[in-house]
């Protein structure tokens, strides 16, 4: 076994009114026991021990604003706003690589100028916009709406938000396809919620 360590012997108290007594040497093995050995204490972050971070309490004004951030409306608001400029995004990049941009089937051999190029990136990506705003906003609305009434906050609200966004947009188009987006769409925001986490 390990040897243990010795201790050195105390000295006997000194009289009163006389010279204080050296303290005993420490030994190197019993510190190291105390820093990194079995006897180490672990010590628990405690902020509230050193006194904190004050912080003052929250006026009404910030309470209420907070109120207005942690609302659906809000949520549903900032979510279009995303999408339109997302999809403002990928519809000016898919338009930029598209060889069909400008194309005139009446002279397939015409070379489109930059104003027709131009114009028509503009439309493709007004048109991405608005789609990729209406579907952010209603799975950011929706996803609030769910977890309001079940109360929790884990990867079920996406995938129910999910079904029901793609299922209201695919209902359009019939109730195959209806189904299709709703599985589809609970999918793909069950495999963004997983990455995410």
């Amino acid at each position: 076994g390990c040897p243990r360590p010795v201790m050195a012997a105390i000295p006997p108290p000194s009289a009163p009114g006389g010279p204080e007594p050296n303290p005993p040497p420490l030994q190197y093995s019993l510190l190291l026991q105390h820093l990194v050995g079995e006897q180490r204490r672990p010590r628990a972050w405690d902020p509230a021990a050193l006194g904190g971070i004050p912080s003052p309490p929250k006026s009404e004004e910030q309470k209420m604003v907070e109120r207005a951030m942690e609302s659906c409306a809000f949520k549903a608001v900032l979510a279009c706003v995303g999408g339109f400029v997302l999809g403002g995004a990928f519809g000016v990049f898919t338009a930029g690589i598209d060889t069909n941009v400008g194309f005139d089937p009446k002279d397939p051999y015409r070379t489109p100028t930059a104003k027709e190029v131009l114009k028509d990136m503009g439309q493709r990506g007004i048109s991405y916009a608005k789609n990729f705003a209406i579907v952010g906003a209603m799975f950011s609305c929706t996803e609030c709406v769910v977890e309001s009434y079940r109360g929790k906050s884990d990867w079920k609200n996406s995938v129910i938000s999910g079904c029901i966004t793609g299922g209201a947009i695919g209902f359009r188009a019939g109730l195959k396809a209806g189904v299709i987006g709703c599985g589809g769409f609970a999918a793909f925001s069950a495999a963004i919620d997983y990455y995410l986490r």
